[in-house]
């Protein structure tokens, strides 16, 4: 099966380079933009997002007891407890799904059950205090409150459904994992590995610090307009405009070019001042990690951990790279306007099609609020927006791929029919009562 997998891969590839009609000007921009999105992701998420969650990965993996998980997370666990944690871990973590990714793998395969480990999946990503914050104040308190309480709701009934539905297959796995012979006693205090991982996380945290990047932009031809950054590559700023300057009407989304910028100031706000000295944070949190290491770890326990972080970035890295440019692709064939006017009304289509996108396209963490503004003032509906808010931020393309990677074809598909599904009936309940 494995041969055929990767035969079907390399068709795939031939019939594409063979097929693509390069002479299209649309296509051939659609390839453009993918490459920047993939260059944009390169420079804001990899290094301070993938590598330090694949390191939490390889840690869990390697240090974490399998007892220990089996014990809070897997089948046999208490399950108000295990729901529990999982479900409101976004309020701790507030890291994006490209960082829940490699941590859910790990969590996984070292037997967390099915259930509490798809809502952790869902809930890390979605329970993120400063965007629910950021979205009550932008787009409403109403919709920020409904996507507060559905994003906790989510993570509850997708984890149990999950649970319920593969329970016999969840059965055989955890019987399996009953099986395996018991793992070394620890070399350390319970309370040293917990310090360990706290300041993992706290490294990721501070590392990955949201930018809402609120800017106030003068370029060389005289304007002066606020705008939202949404995309940094090597030589250009894709903004969105705050306010109408000219023929840039509010939610228009402009590109420009490093060199006609003459200066780019940044709102000042406890988060951005945070943002600034996130890499001293982060660096202490790194040396603490380090001196920890060197202390109390051994070399073989050194080398497992490598080991596995880097099982994980051959598994993860590939995927996640690969979603991100085909999602650059697509949404440069498929621009916000044609979607807004897909779902300008609160019917059940509409918000079907809210949540298929959400499920499909990479939203960084707090960047689909600005996109959601714009699409708003382009027409979308309250109930859409809000479906769009609760299937976007869990899912995307790149993280299904990386899913179907850890759990399978079938339960990735559950799991995806779950998301779609609620968020469509929330999206319809909450249009009509807006």
């Amino acid at each position: 099966m494995k041969q055929w997998k990767i035969f079907a891969a390399f068709c795939a590839i031939f019939l594409t380079a063979y097929c693509l009609p390069l002479s299209n000007e649309k296509v051939t921009g659609a390839i453009i933009e993918a490459f920047k999105m993939l260059q944009w992701y390169a420079r804001e998420h990899t290094l301070a997002c993938v590598v330090p969650a694949l390191f939490i990965a390889g840690a869990i993996a390697t240090f974490l007891s399998k007892a220990a998980v089996l014990r809070h997370l897997g089948p046999r666990s208490n399950k108000a407890g295990a729901y529990a944690v999982a479900s409101v871990s976004g309020t701790v973590l507030a890291v994006c799904s490209c960082s829940v990714l490699p941590m859910f793998a790990g969590i996984y395969r070292l037997g967390a059950g099915l259930g509490p480990a798809a809502a952790f999946l869902y809930a890390g990503p979605a329970i993120n205090v400063l965007a629910l914050f950021l979205t009550a104040r932008v787009l409403g308190f109403e919709i920020g409150v409904a996507r507060a309480v559905g994003a906790v709701v989510f993570g509850l009934v997708i984890g149990l459904l999950m649970a319920i539905i593969f329970r016999r297959s969840e059965q055989v796995r955890a019987a399996a994992a009953m099986q395996l012979p018991e793992p070394e006693k620890p070399r350390r205090a319970m309370w040293q590995t917990g310090l360990y991982f706290v300041c993992m996380i706290a490294f990721l945290v501070f590392s990955d610090w949201y930018n809402p990047n609120n800017v106030v932009v003068h370029t060389r031809d005289g304007r002066v307009f606020k705008a939202v950054l949404l995309q940094e590559t090597r030589d250009e700023y894709l903004l969105q405009a705050d306010e109408a300057v000219g023929t840039i009407a509010v939610g228009d989304q402009v590109t420009l070019a490093k060199a006609d910028v003459v200066s780019k100031k940044e709102a000042d706000t406890w988060v951005i001042r945070i943002h600034h000295i996130r890499w001293y944070l982060a660096g202490a949190m790194g040396l603490a990690v380090l001196a920890m290491v060197l202390r109390w770890f051994d070399r073989r326990e050194f080398v497992e951990w490598m080991q596995n972080t880097w099982d994980f970035a051959k598994m993860i890295v590939p995927l996640l790279f690969g979603g991100v440019f085909l999602v650059g692709f697509l949404g440069a064939l498929v621009p916000s306007e044609v979607v807004a006017s897909w779902v300008g009304d609160n019917s059940a289509a509409s918000n079907l099609i809210a949540s298929v996108v959400g499920c499909l396209f990479y939203f960084a963490t707090l960047t689909e609020i600005p996109i959601l503004e714009a699409l708003m003032e382009h027409g979308m509906a309250d109930g859409p927006a809000l479906a769009l808010l609760l299937a976007g931020p869990a899912l995307s393309l790149p993280s299904l791929l990386v899913i179907r990677s850890v759990i399978g074809n079938k339960k990735t598909a559950v799991f995806t029919v779950l998301v779609v599904v609620m968020a469509t009936i929330v999206g319809m309940g909450y249009g009509m009562l807006s």
